[in-house]
């Protein structure tokens, strides 16, 4: 027999029991809107009560606070908790139980979609919620941007090019004044989704530069490192000559650098994430409404910028109780809607999904139901 999702003991305590007062069984319209005969939205008395908890990619934090703000005005009697410990522990958390959702920046693999038949009465989903630029950012005295290759950038992180007056970094910026200073690289010390996506960059678009696959844990031994999105960012506060990768939401007034794609060098930024959403196939080997994107690393199309991570809500795709569905649908039906990606795009500089996207993820969150 397959469990029905349950609360374990962790990092993150249920603490009671959902309520959930629902005129039958389950509801058509679990966020308390209501469509007027002329096909206006209304408000009305939203029927959703109780916690939901969820946990995972730091990434999306402030996206998340956006999104539980809104959520909860209009839905006051649900209070929904988010602890940002990184992608690899939300999905920990989630595949034993103890949240209702998870953020990841990367997708299951088959592993954990097999162990999710553990906590859900069939198996998890991944539902691509939250796009970003990943931005190469680093703390340069008289230095607030400049143009890098995917081969120099594989080089600073793997050791290879160590001072920021090297050849590699001088012939795409014969402009600037740089320093014969030693590079200081700064990695993520927890098993991350940016790391994963950074990494699989390095891996696809750098000609062989970088030599390792891509892996939620930095796979160099050594080097100096920090805990989340908000360590990495404050360690390259802290220091003259150093260089991570993070969030574009969380870079701040850090240089940035802009990278090659094709011919031009494109910075991060909103517009050109969404580009390189739309050049990238999705991929077809996962089940029905298991939606997963490929970004194609080494796309060339005018203004699209490749190193972005598209950053998932990792849900059941049935759950033991009515209740855990209709809040779970209820929330992710407001993430996914284009009201919760402009709160997103406007806290967090993230991309909107598209319209086509959006449809498929709503008809896969419509699709959660209770065992």
């Amino acid at each position: 027999m397959k469990l029905s999702f349950h609360r374990s003991v962790g990092a993150v305590a249920l603490t009671g029991a959902l309520a959930l007062t629902l005129a039958a069984c389950g509801s058509d319209d679990p966020t308390g809107t209501a469509s007027s005969a002329s096909g206006e939205q209304t408000e009305a008395t939203s029927t959703l009560s109780g916690e939901l908890n969820g946990a995972g990619a730091s990434s999306q934090e402030k996206a998340m606070d956006a999104w539980r703000a809104a959520f909860q005005s209009t839905n006051p009697d649900v209070t929904v908790n988010y602890d940002p410990v990184g992608s690899g522990g939300g999905r920990t958390q989630f595949l034993e139980g103890g949240v209702l959702f998870a953020g990841s920046d990367s997708a299951l693999n088959e592993d954990e979609i097999a162990q999710s038949a553990t906590v859900c009465t069939t198996q998890a989903i991944d539902l691509p919620v939250y796009v970003s630029p990943i931005a190469v950012v680093f703390n340069l005295d008289g230095v607030s941007e400049l143009n890098l290759t995917p081969a120099t950038i594989a080089g600073i992180f793997n050791g290879t090019i160590t001072t920021w007056d090297a050849a590699e970094i001088k012939a795409d910026n014969p402009d600037a004044t740089l320093p014969s200073l030693a590079i200081t690289p700064v990695h993520r010390s927890d098993d991350s989704g940016t790391t994963k996506n950074f990494t699989d960059y390095l891996a696809k678009a750098s000609g062989g530069a970088w030599t390792y696959e891509a892996d939620g844990v930095w796979p160099i031994e050594g080097g100096e490192s920090a805990q989340g999105t908000s360590g990495v960012i404050q360690t390259v506060q802290g220091g003259q000559g150093t260089i991570t990768y993070a969030d574009n939401s969380a870079a701040g007034t850090l240089g940035k650098v802009s990278i090659a794609v094709g011919e031009d060098f494109v910075a991060p930024s909103e517009e050109g994430a969404a580009a390189a959403v739309d050049a990238s196939p999705r991929d077809d080997t996962r089940a029905a409404n298991d939606i997963v994107i490929k970004v194609d690393r080494e796309t060339t199309e005018a203004g699209a910028y490749p190193l972005i991570l598209v950053s998932y809500a990792v849900a059941c795709l049935q759950y033991g109780t009515q209740e855990d569905a209709d809040l779970v649908k209820g929330f992710l039906s407001y993430v996914t809607s284009a009201e919760g990606q402009s709160a997103a795009e406007d806290a967090a500089g993230s991309a909107p999904i598209s319209d086509t996207l959006r449809t498929d993820v709503q008809a896969a969150i419509d699709a959660i139901t209770a065992g």
